[in-house]
C-alpha cells in the first residue's frame, strides 16, 4: 500500500514538473513572437540603430546603445508609463539642461532635434521597457565596471542578448559583410549626425557631397574589402545600381515592404564573396530623401538640385529601401 502511494505521489509531480516545463517553453515562446512582432521593434531599428548601433564596437560609436538608454532610463523611471514618458520628454526638446544621460551627452554631444511623430517614440518605449533587447558583445563589462555593481533587473526584459553572438554567425560571410557595412554606416552617420548639429541641415548636405565618398573608401581600406553604396535611385551618380544589384534591391524591397527581416544576400564566386544588404529610411533621412514641401524643405531641395543636377534620391518614405550595401572580400 506504501509503494502505491509512493508511486502515485511521484507520478503526479513528475506530470506537474513536466506540465511547468512545457508552460515555461510556451510562454518563452509566446513572448518571442510578440517581440518579433512589436511595431516598436522595427522602428527602433529603422530610427536609432544608425546611430545607437548594437553592433558597433566601442571607440567607434556616435551615440550610447540603445542597451544603456533603457538600464539609465530605468534607474529613474520604474513603470511603462513614466519610462515613456521620460522618453517622450527627452524627445521634444533634447538639450544639455534636460538630459539624464549626462556621460553619454559629454562623450557624445547632444543629439539633434528630430521630428519624430509622438506614437514612434511611444511604441519604441513600449518595446524597450517590456522585452530584451540586442547589446553590444562588450556592453555588459563596460557597465558593471562604470557602475561597480551588479544592481538589480528593473522593468521587463532588461536586455541581456549578445547581438554579435546570435547564432553563432559571428564568422559566417553574411555576418562579416554587415558587420563591415554597419561600422562603415556608423562612421558616416557620427560625421553626419556631427554636421547636422554643428551647422544644420543645408551644411551637412555638402558634407555628403565632399566626404561620404572619402569615408567609405577609408573603412573598405580598413576592412581589406571593396565596400560601395548603390540604388535604383541615384543621387550621385557614382552610386547607381548594375542589372544584377537592380535585382537584389527589388528583392528587398518586397522583403520590407511585406514587414519581414531583411537578411544578407551572400554570392561565392571564384575566391570572392559578394553581401548585399538594406539601406531603409528613417525620420532623418527624410530631411533630404523626403518629399518636397511636406518632409522636405525647399530650401534643402534647392541645394540638393545644386549639388547634384540629375538628382533622383526624393520621394521617400520612412522604412522604405533607399538603397543597398554592396560589399566583396575575400575568403
Amino acid at each position: 500500500m506504501k509503494n502505491s502511494v509512493l508511486y502515485l505521489v511521484c507520478t503526479v509531480f513528475l506530470v506537474s514538473c513536466n506540465f511547468y516545463d512545457k508552460k515555461k517553453t510556451t510562454d518563452l515562446v509566446t513572448k518571442n513572437l510578440q517581440a518579433t512582432e512589436h511595431p516598436g521593434k522595427k522602428l527602433m531599428e529603422t530610427n536609432c540603430y544608425i546611430c545607437h548601433s548594437p553592433t558597433a564596437d566601442e571607440n567607434s560609436r556616435n551615440a550610447p546603445p540603445m542597451i544603456a538608454v533603457k538600464k539609465r532610463y530605468l534607474m529613474q523611471n520604474s513603470s511603462n508609463e513614466a519610462f515613456t514618458a521620460a522618453m517622450l520628454n527627452w524627445f521634444k526638446n533634447p538639450n544639455k539642461d534636460n538630459a539624464i544621460m549626462y556621460g553619454a551627452v559629454q562623450r557624445y554631444g547632444v543629439m539633434p532635434n528630430m521630428p519624430f511623430p509622438e506614437e514612434t517614440i511611444t511604441q519604441i518605449a513600449d518595446y524597450m521597457y517590456t522585452f530584451e533587447i540586442d547589446q553590444p558583445e562588450w556592453f555588459e563589462s563596460h557597465y558593471q565596471q562604470e557602475h561597480k555593481q551588479n544592481g538589480q533587473n528593473r522593468g521587463k526584459g532588461y536586455g541581456l542578448q549578445t547581438q554579435q553572438s546570435k547564432n553563432n554567425t559571428q564568422e559566417s560571410y553574411g555576418q562579416r559583410g554587415l558587420e563591415y557595412a554597419m561600422a562603415t554606416q556608423a562612421v558616416i552617420g557620427k560625421n553626419l549626425m556631427g554636421s547636422i548639429q554643428k551647422d544644420g541641415v543645408l551644411e551637412a548636405l555638402s558634407f555628403c557631397n565632399e566626404q561620404a565618398y572619402r569615408l567609405t573608401d577609408s573603412m573598405a581600406v580598413a576592412q581589406h574589402a571593396n565596400i560601395r553604396r548603390v540604388t535604383d535611385k541615384p543621387r550621385n551618380q557614382n552610386n547607381k545600381a548594375n542589372t544584377e544589384e537592380l535585382e537584389y534591391i527589388s528583392t528587398f524591397k518586397t522583403v520590407i515592404a511585406n514587414n519581414g527581416q531583411p537578411k544578407p544576400i551572400v554570392k561565392d564566386i571564384d575566391n570572392k564573396v559578394h553581401v548585399y544588404y538594406p539601406i531603409t529610411t528613417n525620420t532623418m533621412c527624410l530631411q533630404c530623401h523626403g518629399t518636397p514641401n511636406t518632409t522636405m524643405d525647399v530650401a534643402t531641395l534647392n541645394k540638393v538640385l545644386r549639388l547634384y543636377p540629375k538628382d533622383k534620391a526624393i520621394d521617400y518614405s520612412e522604412n522604405e529601401v533607399r538603397g543597398m550595401w554592396s560589399i566583396t572580400f575575400d575568403k
